[in-house]
């Protein structure tokens, strides 16, 4: 009886494991070819200073990368005030404008709370008088983030490419891990 439980426990403990990497490898794919309507970051932490955490400016330099290169003409930055204001969202603007973005080609949703307000909020944002929830986006996050943000930006939008970062091991490990639950 032990030995089948001990069994039960390392298939449970292994099968865990291999779905925390192929959710970080999912995030790691290159990103499709040819233009987005808009990049779409989701919100992460605000420190205490009002500054974004390295995993919110780590997704916003991203985006300011690709916006760069042409690949959308809109960044849409997602959060509202977690445990320290401002918004996630306007922190991440205000990166987004110190790294040369003009206001005008950012797009903020400052009311979210987690993953699936970011989408369904920001669906709803208009661009000269538009909804938005008719394109296609690309959202940048953290890599083992990725796939489920793909489903549930996937809800509200027309299509809804994830792709994400990669943070240290540590912070890979722990946060694919933990995704794993959250799936």
């Amino acid at each position: 009886m032990i030995w089948l439980l001990s069994s039960l426990v390392l298939f449970i403990l292994l099968a865990w494991i291999l779905l925390a990497l192929g959710l970080d490898r999912y995030g790691q794919q290159p990103i499709p070819g040819g233009p987005f309507d808009a990049i779409i970051v989701p919100g992460c932490k605000v420190l205490a200073s009002g500054q974004p955490s390295a995993a919110l400016s780590r997704r916003v330099h991203h985006a300011v990368d690709l916006w760069c290169e042409g690949r959308a003409p809109v960044i849409v930055l997602t959060g509202g005030i977690g445990t320290h204001p401002p918004s996630e969202a306007a922190a991440a603007a205000e990166l987004a404008r110190s790294l040369g973005v003009p206001s005008g080609a950012l797009l903020l949703e400052e009311l979210s709370v987690n993953t699936r307000d970011n989408a369904a909020l920001a669906s709803r944002l208009q661009y000269k008088g538009q909804e938005i929830s008719g394109w296609r986006v690309l959202v940048l996050t953290d890599a083992y983030h990725a796939w489920r943000c793909s489903r549930l930006f996937g809800r509200y939008f027309e299509q809804a490419i994830g792709r994400g970062s990669r943070p240290g091991w540590r912070l890979r490990i722990r946060g694919s891990l933990r995704e794993v639950l959250s799936i």
